[in-house]
């Protein structure tokens, strides 16, 4: 119901448009059967010709300027009274004033007849100060140059200029009145230069020519150019947004509908096949269904609103998510089926499937092992070089000239990858909605400084010892045989949480005052010994441990027997009859590798503590007989451990234990001793 519901909700968010069904490629070859128009249309122009041409618009349109008659009555005015007023102040005996009044007063009439313009920057340009404009008056408008007007500094210049040849005048004294009272009067008109310039945007022509119905546009085995290319992709685009051609939106529905359907079919089949655990889980199967119909939403609403790039969509957050909380198989094997699906509904549907299985794999890969927080940037760097480097390939392929990469096509790629890394707050959310665990949680929880733990090593600070060397034992087993080893560890150190409840009646927390197991019956003490088990699953689940965790405490000893108190039991009673359960774990048995590993580990850990001289032999020989007597009792039968696994299994086992216990190893060689060596 689920797998239906998701395909129903995938199938009716995708685009409805038929697709084109040819592939092509700009510098490849068509490998189609000759292609002809089957109507007539325009040839659009594409992006960098639009955006030439409108730049060609607006430098085709000239400033306007209007003339405001205000400005020179006003100064040539305020010019008058500041010209008598500072006269007096300054020559109150001089009898030229006439004349260098009329040298003035003409000098301000001449610039304001002729105009005063402030120059704008936005119109200058390097080879030039001056630019062509358009002088409205009395709604008629002229073309000047603006080096045909005034400006205050060039009005003063000029002044200046002609000033030098009146000897008699105040040179100094009409300059200095002049500047104050040279203001533009041509004033630059931003609102109707703007509209100018927006009609002539709108007048730019979309389309470069026609191809008549019946034209060949492209020939089998003739490379794409640049020329034929413009003609497919509007072909293309009249196609998929018009409909010109037959059919029937239901019938896309169809065909939508079936690819969707068995994409996600095979998706269900992985899962029963090689993950049973996830296909059983019906809040894991939600999660997954969530994420692959969440990303061809996210998808489909890119394609609706037209968005500039697709690469925009952060397609990596997918096998980031589904690593992190699953493995990396799955993780694999949704992404490429998701993908495959989006490849159809988007242009170059080969180059777009090229460069996100190859991203999404350098995602997988770069998070094999998320053990530190640098790891998330050094994924995102490691899936921008490889989307750096598909494009430079794709490109070269295109193109042939490294000089006409198109670079600005990069940025897409570099905020796909920066949004990318909201997969680790959405694996957050992911993990409270639907109780899975990732390697980030794993991580925060093997941390000695976890409350819990800490709680541990205080109340039972033998067990904490032996939990860590347990750790160990497992971590480097699980290492070579292939497993989580983040998981296992953890594990390892939850596993024996339960012995907080009576610390002292476990033989690594006990002190040398006396053993408290004497003062019980057998049958009590093995209860005791057991109770730790659904203690540590009680005290875990109070704590919130994740389940994948509490399964190692409820698996560690399996359904094994407490042999000591059963075979006391048997050796002073042996007439008596009981029921053997009392000294048996209540399991179940290890199902996974990790889970198997950690009982091997955890009997031989704590065994070896037993031995009062321990040695390569006694080691080996503990060891040996451990791992054989877990097989006898069908511990291991639900696990996934091979035989060559056990072997390897048992030989880190060994060689750790020699190490911890400094056990020096006497080996001959062509009958010599050699120096003894510390394992």
């Amino acid at each position: 119901m689920m797998l239906v519901l998701c395909i129903v909700v995938v199938v009716l968010v995708l685009p409805k448009e038929k697709r084109f069904k040819y592939e092509y490629e700009k510098g490849k070859v068509w490998m189609h059967p000759d292609l002809t128009s089957p109507f007539n249309f325009a040839v659009e122009k594409t992006k960098e010709e639009l955006k030439e041409d409108k730049k060609e618009a607006i430098n085709s349109v000239l400033p306007v300027y209007k003339i405001d008659a205000r400005i020179a009555p006003m100064q040539v005015e305020a010019f008058k009274i500041d010209f008598d007023m500072k006269w007096k102040s300054r020559f109150p005996e001089s009898a030229d004033r006439a004349e260098n009044f009329k040298t003035a007063i003409g000098f301000l009439e001449q610039f304001y007849d002729k105009g005063i313009i402030n120059l704008n920057n936005h119109y200058r340009t390097k080879s030039s100060n001056d630019y062509n404009i358009t002088l409205v008056q009395n709604n008629v408008g002229t073309n000047l140059n603006t080096a045909t007007l005034y400006t205050p500094s060039k009005a003063l210049e000029y002044a200046k200029t002609q000033l030098r040849k009146a000897n008699r005048l105040k040179k100094d004294f009409i300059l200095e009145v002049l500047e104050d009272h040279l203001q533009a009067n041509l004033v630059f008109n931003e609102d109707l230069t703007q509209k100018i310039e927006d009609e002539a945007i709108e007048n730019i022509s979309l389309y470069r020519g026609m191809v008549q119905k019946g034209e060949l546009i492209i020939a089998k085995g003739d490379v794409v150019t640049e020329q034929s290319y413009k003609k497919i992709e509007s072909l293309r685009k009249q196609y998929e947004q018009t409909g010109l051609f037959s059919g029937s939106r239901r019938i896309v529905t169809l065909g939508q509908f079936i690819l969707v359907s068995m994409s996600l079919t095979l998706l269900l089949a992985f899962l029963f096949i090689f993950r049973k655990d996830v296909y059983i889980d019906y809040r894991q199967m939600t999660l997954i269904l969530l994420v692959v119909s969440g990303m061809l939403i996210s998808l489909s609403w890119a394609i609706k609103i037209d968005l500039p790039s697709l690469y925009y969509i952060p397609y990596c957050i997918v096998p980031i998510i589904i690593r992190l909380l699953f493995d990396a198989r799955l993780a694999l094997n949704i992404h490429i089926l998701v993908v495959i699906i989006a490849g159809f509904f988007v242009p170059n549907g080969f180059e777009f499937v090229f460069y996100q299985i190859t991203a999404g794999m350098a995602a997988i890969y770069s998070i094999q092992s998320l053990l530190r927080r640098s790891q998330y940037l050094i994924s995102a760097f490691l899936i921008l070089l490889t989307y750096i480097i598909s494009f430079l390939g794709i490109s070269f392929i295109h193109e042939g000239n490294f000089s006409h990469v198109q670079w600005l096509d990069i940025p897409p790629f570099i905020l796909s990858v920066l949004l990318s890394l909201l997969a680790y707050p959405l694996i957050y959310v992911f993990e409270k909605m639907f109780g899975v665990t990732s390697d980030i949680t794993l991580m925060e929880l093997s941390n000695t400084n976890n409350p819990l733990l800490r709680e541990l090593a205080f109340k039972a600070p033998g067990t904490f010892q032996h939990s860590m060397q347990v750790a160990n034992l497992a971590e480097a087993a699980i290492y070579k045989i292939g497993g989580n080893a983040l998981l296992v560890r953890t594990g390892a150190l939850y596993h024996d949480i339960g012995k907080m409840r009576a610390p002292n009646y476990f033989i690594e927390n006990q002190k040398k005052t006396g053993n408290p197991h004497d003062e019980l019956t057998y049958e009590e003490s093995a209860r005791i010994i057991i109770r730790h088990v659904t203690d540590g699953i009680e005290i875990a689940k109070k704590n919130r441990i994740p389940e994948v965790v509490i399964d190692f405490i409820r698996t560690h000893h399996g359904n094994t027997r407490v042999d000591y108190f059963y075979q006391s039991f048997l050796k002073n009673f042996p007439d008596r009859i009981f029921d053997e359960q009392i000294f048996r774990y209540p399991g179940p048995v290890p199902f996974s590798k990790e889970t198997g590993v950690l009982m091997l580990a955890d009997s031989v850990e704590a065994a070896s503590r037993s031995l009062k001289e321990p040695d390569a032999r006694s080691i080996e020989n503990l060891v040996d007989r451990i791992v054989a007597y877990k097989m006898e009792q069908h511990q291991l039968v639900d696990t996934d451990i091979t035989l060559k696994d056990l072997e390897t299994v048992k030989q880190i086992f060994k060689q750790m234990l020699m190490s911890i216990y400094h056990v020096r190893i006497e080996y001959q060689i062509s009958g010599i001793n050699a120096i003894p060596e510390v394992v």
